[in-house]
């Protein structure tokens, strides 16, 4: 078998195994569990593709946007260019972390080099972190306001930048 072949199926093996976690964990969540906007957002801690520990912790004080993915999910892809826009001209007022879902760090790290995205990715590979979320599909967002606060929890994908824009800056606002 080729090499091309061998990347190939296990690719799609990755993509069936998250799809079936992902359904697997939705079926056994109560939709009264489910993170809602105005409610703290539940801390984890992670590390990123390139080794460094983070906590939403470390953040405090800071809007921050956590975006939910993974390579095989075509609404995430065609959002990604957008978000990756977004990161780069507020990053220097706004925290961004991609939370991918299910995927191996080789699957991940090589996606963002084929694609030329700069933004900081945490891999949840046990799904403790889009469990604690509540993400039963991708691609879903979340806005954390500098208090730790849910202003925005878009599930789908996000197609418009002056509405982005709007949730951000909304969340500026504490109230």
């Amino acid at each position: 078998m080729s090499m091309r072949r061998i990347i190939a199926l296990l690719v799609i093996i990755a993509a069936v195994t998250t799809v079936v976690w992902v359904f697997s964990h939705n079926e056994t969540r109560d939709s009264s569990e489910r993170i809602a906007v105005g409610s703290i957002a539940p801390e984890f801690e992670a590390t990123t593709i390139e080794g460094k520990k983070v906590r939403l912790s470390d953040f405090q004080g800071q809007i921050v946007v956590l975006n939910f993915w993974a390579s095989w999910c075509t609404s995430c892809v065609r959002e990604m260019p957008l978000l990756n826009d977004i990161h780069k001209s507020t990053s220097s007022q706004i925290e961004t972390l991609f939370i991918n879902v299910g995927e191996s760090k080789g699957t991940v790290s090589e996606y963002l080099k084929d694609h030329s995205f700069s933004f900081p990715v945490v891999i949840d590979v046990t799904g403790k972190i889009s469990t604690a979320y509540g993400v039963s599909a991708l691609p879903a967002t979340f806005i954390i306001n500098g208090e730790g606060k849910i202003k925005e929890a878009i599930l789908g994908e996000i197609t418009d930048f002056p509405l982005m824009q709007q949730w951000l800056e909304d969340a500026r606002n504490p109230n």
